[in-house]
C-alpha cells in the first residue's frame, strides 16, 4: 500500500511539473526596455558608430542594467527593438527575447527561463525519483528473471524492458539534474557557463552569485512550503537581479572591458537590487570605454556596429 501511494504521488508531481514546464510562457522584457518610437527613428537616422551608442545610452540611462557586449557596448536586440535586461537573451527558435534564458529545450518544446526554471528543475527531480522508484521495485523481479524464477510468460520480457528503461533514464536524469543543481548553487544559467557575463569593466563569471543560500532562494523563493510544489515562487521580476559589486581598480578605469581579467575579491557586497545610474559607474563615465571601443574598431573596416549586432543565442 505504501509503495502504491508513493508511486501515485511521484507520478502526480511529475505530470504537474512537466505540464507547468511546457505551458508556462517565457517572460519577455517589460515595456520600459523597449525603445520609444522617437528613439527608434533616431537610431535608424543616425550613422553607425558612437552616435547610435549615444541614443542607446540615453535610452538605458534609467534602466537597471549591469552587463555589456564583448566590445563594451550596450546590449541591444535589433529584432525586438529593445535594450536587453541583464541575463536576457534572444532565442532564435522562439524569435523573441527571454528573461534569464537558460536554454531552449526540445524535450518540452519551450524556452527554459525565469518564468519556468523552477518547474524545469522539479520536473527533472520528480522524473529521477519516479525512475529510481520503478527500478527499485522492479529489481527483485528482474533478478528472478535471470534466475528463472518467473513463470514462462511474455510478462517477464516486459519486466526486463521496464527495468532497463528505468535504469538508463535514471543515469541520464541524475547527471542532468546534478548539473542544474550546480547551476542553482552558483546562480548561473547554461548560457552564462559558456559565455560569462561581461560587466562594465571586466568579465565576472560569478557576478550574480550571492552565496549558496541566497542563490537557492533566487530560484525557489523565501517560502519553503512552496519549494517542492510546481508553483511559481522565484524572487524578482526577471528584469533586474541582485549582483555583487566588482571593485574596480582606478588605474584600470580606462582599460577595455577586461575579457581576460577575473574577480580577485571574493568578499563582495550584495545590494538588494542592481544599482541605478545615480548609484553606479556602469552607465556613466562613458568616454573611457568609448575611446577603447573606437581604437578597437580601427582596422575593422566594414564590420557592423557592435551595439546593433545580434548575439547568436541558442
Amino acid at each position: 500500500v505504501v509503495c502504491l501511494v508513493a508511486y501515485h504521488i511521484f507520478f502526480m508531481l511529475f505530470v504537474w511539473s512537466y505540464w507547468k514546464t511546457i505551458f508556462t510562457l517565457p517572460m519577455n522584457p517589460s515595456k520600459e526596455f523597449h525603445l520609444s518610437y522617437s528613439d527608434k527613428e533616431s537610431l535608424e537616422r543616425e550613422p553607425r558608430g558612437e552616435s547610435q551608442q549615444e541614443v542607446l545610452r540615453r535610452a538605458a540611462k534609467d534602466l537597471p542594467i549591469y552587463t555589456r557586449t564583448m566590445s563594451g557596448a550596450i546590449r541591444y536586440c535589433d529584432r525586438c527593438h529593445l535594450v536587453k535586461p541583464d541575463r536576457c537573451h534572444h532565442c532564435s527558435v522562439c524569435d523573441k527575447c527571454i528573461l534569464k534564458m537558460d536554454h531552449h529545450c526540445p524535450w518540452v518544446n519551450n524556452c527554459v527561463g525565469f518564468s519556468n526554471y523552477k518547474f524545469f528543475l522539479l520536473f527533472l527531480a520528480y522524473s529521477l525519483l519516479y525512475c529510481l522508484f520503478i527500478a527499485a521495485t522492479d529489481l527483485q523481479y528482474f533478478i528472478k528473471f535471470w534466475t528463472n524464477g518467473l513463470p514462462d510468460t511474455q510478462a517477464k520480457f516486459h519486466i526486463m524492458f521496464l527495468f532497463f528503461a528505468a535504469a538508463m533514464f535514471s543515469v541520464s536524469l541524475s547527471s542532468l539534474f546534478g548539473y542544474h543543481c550546480w547551476l542553482v548553487s552558483k546562480n548561473k544559467s547554461t548560457l552564462e557557463v559558456f559565455r560569462a557575463p561581461i560587466f562594465r569593466h571586466r568579465t565576472d563569471k560569478n557576478g550574480f552569485s550571492l552565496g549558496f543560500s541566497k542563490n537557492l532562494r533566487q530560484v525557489f523563493g523565501d517560502e519553503k512550503k512552496y519549494w517542492l510544489l510546481p508553483v511559481f515562487s522565484s524572487l524578482g521580476d526577471g528584469c533586474s537581479f541582485p549582483t555583487c559589486l566588482v571593485n574596480q581598480d582606478p588605474e584600470q578605469a580606462s582599460t577595455p572591458s577586461g575579457l581576460n581579467s577575473t574577480s580577485k575579491n571574493e568578499n563582495h557586497l550584495f545590494p538588494a537590487k542592481p544599482l541605478r545610474d545615480s548609484q553606479s559607474h556602469l552607465l556613466t563615465d562613458t568616454p573611457a570605454w568609448s575611446e577603447t571601443t573606437a581604437k578597437a574598431e580601427k582596422g575593422k573596416v566594414g564590420m557592423s556596429n557592435p551595439a546593433l549586432t545580434m548575439e547568436n543565442e541558442t
